[in-house]
């Protein structure tokens, strides 16, 4: 970080234009860990996707979240077309830019479909954060691959949220590089000491199995159904919003509890009384390269865990022992029964966690992706320095 500061000591630091498809109120996870950090190096906007209503009219919220961060939300009246939307979202960037004095500035990529309306944009250095393949998620434009395909061809610097994306990137840029889920482990261990429950949950009998997350088209809703008829004695709690599914899709019995979404804050408190943390994750296009954060957060909370067969979950932690893996019902049985029975084995899984924890955390990957953002920024100041003198680079 200290490198990355020099490089730009001739000047204050750029400013970082963050285009995301996730709100910042949503759910804390990747782009919060990183841009609460990359805030502590200089102001970092937040530039969401629009917010449609009846009754609005064309405007641009802006707001500090927190020192650094500011988040942008546009307000659109509903029906606009494409090229009225753009031209509009165009018009709030550029005012943004203005009335905040952003000259030099880094831009930061979570979604392709905001190229639309920032392609004019001259940025010092620019990354695509590739977390998830969002062209295979459920309600995704058609033309996402193809401004996927332009964003690529623009930016400096590709991550990836985990290995199985690194690897369909990789021959898609140059400069592709894989940083899987991590976690704050110091938040998350606080579970292993609370004894104080949410008041939610403190009725819900035990055994519990928990998840937290997004509850979508990702979660195997089959497999939890069997799992509560064939273990009716066992509870399972899903704590998260619901989002892009018809709640009554979701299986109704008595021992599911949908408790809503929760506070990044609160979250090891829910944590903290669970038997058994779950990634009942379908097998389908939109988890074919997932990286669930979820995983070393469960684990960073001293829950053992099972998880349906995710590519980027059996490597590492299946295979290092560290989570369970199974796919249908009797199987998900078989390894919380064992699970549930092991009480002694506990410590000795705990210890192999600990030690697995010791290289992840969000301040390494952090660091790591911002020297090469700072290395990327030396490149091509030297090129155009080159030029500037009439020299080859």
């Amino acid at each position: 970080m200290k490198k990355f500061q020099m490089a730009f000591a001739s000047s204050s630091s750029p400013d970082l234009i963050c285009f995301s498809h996730l709100r910042w109120n949503f759910v804390f996870q990747r782009p919060q860990h990183l841009m609460s950090r990359i805030a502590k190096e200089g102001r970092v906007f937040f530039f969401e996707e629009p917010i449609t209503s009846d009754n609005a009219v064309p405007e641009l919220q802006v707001r500090e979240e927190a020192d650094n961060i500011f988040v942008a939300t546009p307000h659109l009246p509903r029906g606009y077309g494409e090229m009225e939307t753009n031209l509009w979202m165009k018009k709030f960037l550029n005012e943004m830019m203005d009335d905040h004095g952003i000259i030099r500035y880094i831009t930061w990529y979570y979604s392709p479909m905001h190229l639309k309306h920032s392609h004019h944009l001259r940025p010092v250095v620019s990354v695509y954060d590739c977390m998830d393949q969002l062209s295979n998620f459920k309600g995704a434009p058609q033309e996402l691959p193809l401004m996927e395909q332009s964003l690529l061809n623009r930016v400096d610097l590709v991550f990836t949220g985990g290995f199985s994306l690194f690897n369909a990137k990789r021959h898609l840029h140059q400069r592709v590089y894989p940083f899987p889920s991590s976690v704050d482990v110091a938040h998350f261990a606080q579970a292993r000491d609370m004894t104080s429950e949410p008041h939610d949950q403190a009725g819900i009998p035990r055994p519990r199995l928990g998840y937290v997350g997004v509850i979508d088209e990702r979660i195997d809703l089959e497999l939890l159904d069997q799992i509560a008829s064939k273990r009716p004695d066992w509870q399972i709690v899903m704590v998260g919003p619901i989002v892009k599914i018809d709640p009554a899709s979701l299986p109704r019995q008595p021992n599911i509890h949908y408790l809503g979404g929760k506070t990044y804050e609160d979250l090891p408190r829910y944590l903290a009384s669970w038997d058994i943390a779950i990634l009942p994750f379908a097998r389908n296009d939109a988890t074919r390269y997932i990286s669930p954060t979820k995983t070393p957060e469960y684990l960073a909370a001293g829950r053992r865990v099972i998880s349906t067969s995710i590519r980027d979950v059996v490597h590492p932690y299946g295979v290092k022992n560290l989570v369970s893996i199974a796919d249908d019902a009797d199987a998900f049985i078989i390894r919380a029964e064992s699970i549930l029975a092991d009480k002694a084995g506990y410590d000795a899984w705990l210890s192999r966690v600990d030690e697995f924890l010791t290289d992840i955390s969000w301040e390494q990957t952090f660091a790591a992706m911002w020297k090469l953002v700072n290395d990327q920024f030396v490149v091509k100041d030297v090129m155009v320095t080159s030029t500037a003198y009439g020299t080859q680079a």
